[in-house]
């Protein structure tokens, strides 16, 4: 759901999380909030998308290091038939840990909506990013906000797309 669709709760949420202390605390406290939730709920429900509206999967990579699963709630925007994510970490000057395990392990598992799909990632660049990083905005304009206080980090965009295309 695009911000200007969403309701006046739901971008008041998505507004909060461009605002630094909110989101040192969203980076700290949701996705262990999020996770048991979708867990119980076949990956159907989040407190992030029932307060936000936004689209939230699981994403479950390989850890670069470690050589295991790793799950996290994100945000992913659709394209098409591809998923867009952002390694934003809420503009924290590091990447977060799946987005080298994405770069390491590309092969990945998205669920949505109870249904898990192997999907694989590349990062995109040039021009695709720039019109892929727009329609995010087009969701969750506070991430402008996160790539303000990187620290002059690139926030990656990944593309989830089908092992088949």
């Amino acid at each position: 759901m695009r911000f200007d669709e969403a309701n006046a709760v739901q971008k008041a949420c998505r507004q909060l999380g461009g605002i630094k202390p909110m989101a040192w605390v969203f980076a700290r406290v949701l996705y262990r909030v999020d996770n048991p939730l979708l867990k119980r709920t076949g990956g159907k429900t989040s407190v992030t998308g029932l307060l936000t509206g936004l689209p939230i999967i699981e994403l479950t990579t390989i850890g670069a290091r470690s050589g295991r699963p790793r799950t996290m709630p994100l945000v992913a925007v659709p394209d098409g038939d591809r998923l867009v994510v952002l390694a934003s970490n809420f503009g924290q000057h590091q990447n977060p840990a799946w987005y080298y395990n994405l770069r390491a392990h590309p092969e990945c598992t998205v669920t949505h909506a109870g249904e898990s799909v192997p999907v694989v990632a590349y990062e995109a660049t040039g021009d695709e990013r720039e019109r892929l990083w727009q329609l995010d905005l087009e969701t969750y304009p506070p991430r402008a906000k996160y790539a303000d206080r990187t620290g002059g980090r690139r926030i990656p965009v990944m593309v989830l797309g089908s092992l088949t295309s």
